[in-house]
C-alpha cells in the first residue's frame, strides 16, 4: 500500500473546520481513504452499516473485481488454478505467497497427511451432541475445542506454532466434518488414510463403512477437489472478517476458525447451495418452472431463485464458469442427466442465460447453483453443504489470521457506532416510577 502523494482527500464539516485525508493506492483495485485519525481530529465517526465502503485491512491474498468478474488468489486466476492445481497446491499459495515446486508440493502434502488424524480422545466429545444435531453446531464445538487437546500450538506469538496450527487446521477439519456427518447416521468414525489424496481422503472418510470397500470414482475426486479450490478464499467477506477480528483480539487459532464456522452457518452466507437444493426441491413438487420464473420477475413478490446473481459478481460468477463443466461431468459419471431434478436445474440454467430480464438484472448462475447440483449428484444431503464449505474455506481464514497476526498496523477491532438511544437522565428508584 503507497500513500497517493497528489491526491489528499478533503472534507469539509458543517461548523466550518476541513481536514485532510491520506489517499493509499493498492496494486489494483479501488484507493482507498485513510479515516484512522478522524475521530480524534474531528470527533467524528464514518457510519457504513455492513462495511461494505470500508477498508478493514491490508491484504496481499486474494482480490475481487465483482464487476469484471474476476477472482486471483496471490494474483493468480482462479480458473487457471482449478484447472491446473489440486487443492493443497491451491493451499500452499495461500499460506505462503507462491505456487510451491515439486519438492515444496511433496513435503507439504506429507505434512498436511501426517496431521490429519485426530486425538482418539476427541472421538468422546462427540458423544456429548444429540444425533440430531446440525453438523455445523458439532463442528462449532469441535472445532473450538481442538485448542484443549493441541496446547503446543496455541502461542500465536510463536512464529513456529502459528505454523503447526496452520497445518493442523487444514488438516484436521476434513476429518472432523467427517465424523460429524458418520456421528450424524450412527456410524462408525473412519479414520484417514496416508495413500490417498487430501480429496480422496475425504470422500472415503465420508463414505466408506467397515463392511466393505469403498471405491472412489476419479471424476468425483477431482470434483470435490475443484469444489474445495473454488471457495478456498473469497476476500474479506463475514467469516474471514469474523476470524480477523476474533483473532485481533489474541485468541487462540482453533477459537477462530470455530468463530468463522459460526458466521458461515448464517443462510446469508454459507448456506446458498443448500438454499439452491430446497428451491429446486420445491419447484419439483409443482412441475411448473415458469410460474416461479414468474415469481422471481414480480418486484412485489418476496421470492428470488436462489443461486443466481451474487453480492459481489455483477458480472459472471468466475468460479461458475468451472463448476457447471465440473456438473456436467459430475452428472454423467453418476448416471444422473436425466433425474428430475437436475433436468429442471438444466432448465432453470438455459433460462437465466437466455432471458433477458436475467441478463439485463446480471442474475446469472452462479457457484453455488452448480455446487449444490454437484453436491447432490455426489451423494451429499444438503444439511452437510456447509459443512463442505468450512472445509474449503479454513485455508482461507487461516491465511488471513496468519496475515493479519503479523501485521504491524492491526490493532484489535473495536467498531464505533452512531448512538440512537436516550440521552443521560436521572434515576428514578423502584418505589416512584410509575
Amino acid at each position: 500500500m503507497s500513500e497517493n502523494k497528489n491526491n489528499i482527500a478533503k472534507l469539509s464539516l458543517p461548523n466550518g473546520n476541513s481536514y485532510e485525508l491520506p489517499i493509499h493506492s493498492g496494486t489494483i483495485g479501488p484507493d482507498v481513504i485513510e479515516i484512522k485519525k478522524l475521530y480524534s481530529d474531528s470527533d467524528h465517526f464514518t457510519y457504513d452499516p455492513g462495511f461494505t465502503s470500508t477498508g478493514s485491512c491490508k491484504s496481499d491474498i486474494t482480490y475481487i473485481d465483482g464487476d469484471k468478474g474476476v477472482l486471483l488468489h496471490r494474483g493468480y486466476r482462479i480458473e487457471d488454478l482449478a484447472d491446473n492445481c489440486d487443492y493443497l497446491e491451491v493451499a500452499y499459495l495461500l499460506l505462503n505467497g507462491e505456487l510451491p515446486n515439486k519438492l515444496q508440493k511433496s513435503a507439504f502434502d506429507n505434512k498436511i497427511t501426517t496431521h490429519t488424524m485426530v486425538h482418539e480422545q476427541l472421538a468422546l466429545f462427540f458423544r456429548g451432541f444429540r444425533r440430531d444435531a446440525h453438523a455445523m453446531a458439532v463442528m462449532c464445538g469441535v472445532v473450538g475445542a481442538l485448542s484443549a487437546f493441541y496446547h503446543d500450538s496455541t502461542d500465536i506469538t510463536d512464529p513456529s506454532q502459528r505454523l503447526v496450527a496452520s497445518h493442523r487446521l487444514v488438516a484436521k477439519v476434513p476429518t472432523i466434518a467427517a465424523m460429524a456427518y458418520k456421528f450424524s447416521l450412527g456410524q462408525p468414525f473412519i479414520y484417514p488414510r496416508n495413500d490417498l489424496t487430501y480429496s480422496e481422503n475425504f470422500l472415503h472418510m465420508m463414505f466408506s463403512v467397515p463392511a466393505e470397500e469403498y471405491k472412489i470414482d476419479p471424476v468425483l475426486a477431482k470434483a470435490m477437489d475443484k469444489i474445495l479450490i473454488l471457495h478456498a478464499d473469497h476476500e474479506q467477506n463475514a467469516s474471514t472478517s469474523t476470524v480477523r477480528l476474533a483473532g485481533s483480539s489474541g485468541a487462540n487459532p482453533f477459537a477462530c476458525i470455530s468463530a468463522g464456522i459460526a458466521s458461515l452457518w448464517g443462510p446469508s452466507h454459507g448456506g446458498a447451495n443448500e438454499a439452491v437444493i430446497h428451491m429446486l426441491n420445491n419447484i419439483q413438487k409443482t412441475g411448473n418452472v415458469h410460474e416461479y420464473v414468474k415469481k422471481a420477475k414480480d418486484p412485489n413478490d418476496p421470492f428470488r431463485l436462489m443461486g443466481f446473481g451474487h453480492r459481489v459478481y455483477k458480472n459472471y460468477d468466475p468460479r461458475a464458469t468451472v463448476m457447471k463443466k465440473t456438473a456436467d461431468e459430475v452428472l454423467k459419471a453418476v448416471g444422473k442427466e436425466n433425474e428430475p431434478m437436475f433436468k429442471l436445474a438444466r432448465e432453470l440454467e438455459k433460462i437465466a442465460l437466455e432471458d433477458e430480464y436475467f441478463i439485463s438484472k446480471k442474475l446469472y448462475p452462479n457457484v453455488d447453483f452448480y455446487s449444490g447440483v454437484i453436491l447432490q449428484a455426489m451423494g451429499f444431503p444438503s444439511s452437510i453443504f456447509t459443512v463442505l464449505f468450512a472445509v474449503a474455506r479454513t485455508v482461507g481464514w487461516v491465511a488471513q489470521w496468519n496475515e493479519m497476526i503479523e501485521d504491524p498496523e492491526q490493532r484489535i477491532g473495536r467498531p464505533r457506532q452512531l448512538y440512537t438511544g436516550s440521552s443521560e437522565r436521572d434515576f428514578i428508584n423502584i418505589q416512584n416510577r410509575i
